[in-house]
């Protein structure tokens, strides 16, 4: 069973029938007991870093998670659900996320020959190696955003994409794992992900494949 964290910040519907597509279970849950007892995790979400912690703080959906993270089951953050795992987003002011991650969120240049938010298909590279990254090298998946995340240790990018400048597509670190792009909406390669996500072992504690 996979679990969906409800914040009221995603296209949580469009997130578990992709999950049922692969032929798997998926329930959405605001319950802090049933998320910090989930078997696998996703934090999807669309919208405002600033607005999206305070919604996890008055729902009391902070501690739950980070236990989660801490028990070294299988997690998965989507896109704003990516962002919050980071020290500090810059959307709107200077906010703290969860922590779990060192380093930052920050805006594509406003005066980029490209226009911000980006949105559409967009190709990945593969920058290091994980169970859910590997053989996705060249692959097309779907973006939706104006944000991006600067990991402290670059390390934790596994894939990068470029518009109008390389950024994280990607991290993983041992159980964890989070894409800005989105999974349920990248057709094919989404789902792939999405199937490898949900076989992962719960007791392992080595899912990031090293070199």
């Amino acid at each position: 069973m996979i679990t969906i964290v409800d914040y009221q910040m995603g296209n949580l519907r469009s997130v578990q029938k992709a999950i049922e597509h692969i032929g798997q279970q998926a329930r959405i849950s605001s319950d802090p007991v049933e998320i910090a007892g989930a078997e696998r995790l996703i934090l999807p979400g669309v919208g405002g870093f600033g607005d999206a912690m305070a919604e996890l703080k008055r729902r009391d959906l902070v501690v739950p998670i980070r236990d989660f993270l801490q028990s070294e089951r299988p997690f998965l953050g989507i896109c704003l659900g990516l962002q919050l795992l980071f020290e500090r987003g810059h959307e709107g002011g200077s906010f703290e996320g969860l922590g779990i991650l060192p380093g930052e969120v920050i805006r594509f240049e406003r005066d980029a020959p490209l226009k911000v938010p980006h949105m559409g298909w967009n190709r990945v590279r593969c920058t290091g190696r994980s169970l859910l990254s590997d053989g996705f090298d060249d692959a097309y998946f779907y973006f939706v955003h104006s944000y991006f995340v600067v990991p402290a240790d670059p390390k934790l990018a596994v894939m990068t994409c470029d518009y109008g400048e390389p950024f994280c597509a990607m991290v993983a670190r041992k159980q964890l794992f989070a894409t800005q792009f989105h999974p349920e909406k990248s057709q094919g390669n989404g789902l792939r992900l999405l199937e490898r996500f949900s076989q992962l072992n719960p007791a392992s504690l080595d899912n990031v494949v090293t070199a």
